[in-house]
């Protein structure tokens, strides 16, 4: 959570080398952690909220600030991209939340299609930061941003089909 700021500054002074450094410092160190508190067993109660917290201000924080357009022009997230990806994220936590409250659910567990959307958010923010450092890596980095909206779209009416099934409860329209 800590590199979070340092990334916004350095994307609203337009360093995107800079950005790019501490957006893959911030993932690698995230990935370390989980790895180091899993295979000694140091999971705690709170990093279990505060893992997917940090992973998801990173990620929207990243979203919200590539769609602004650098000064001096450079390749930018269409806006509309930063929206669904958020909206999305928001409609799981609603989703999970009413899921809590109305059946008691405490597991909410990720699907494969929204693990595999979350990687492809990310790699679309790293080829977005990589763009805006070399033009040649605009095509794939706008690819990366139509796959992003197509598989944010899927992945959000996935889950909402899912807490639909799960508010059914046991039954022959569950199974």
């Amino acid at each position: 959570m800590g590199l979070v700021p340092l990334f916004i500054i350095a994307l609203v002074e337009g360093q995107p080398v800079r950005a790019l450094v501490l957006f893959l410092v911030a993932g690698i160190t995230d990935g370390l952690d989980g790895f180091i508190a899993r295979f000694y067993g140091q999971q705690s109660h709170l990093g279990t909220f505060l893992d997917p917290m940090a992973d998801k201000l990173l990620l929207t924080s990243a979203y919200v600030m590539l769609a602004m357009t650098p000064t001096g022009g450079g390749f930018a997230i269409p806006v509309w991209v930063s929206i669904l990806v958020i909206a999305r994220d928001v409609l799981i936590v609603v989703v999970a939340l009413v899921l809590f409250l109305a059946l008691d659910v405490t597991r909410f567990l990720p699907a494969l299609i929204g693990k595999v959307t979350t990687a492809v958010q990310v790699i679309t923010v790293l080829l977005a930061l990589v763009a805006r450092i070399s033009p040649a890596f605009e095509i794939p980095a706008l690819v990366g941003v139509y796959l992003t909206a197509g598989l944010t779209v899927a992945s959000g009416f996935y889950y909402i089909y899912r807490a639909s099934r799960m508010s059914e409860g046991p039954g022959p329209a569950s199974g």
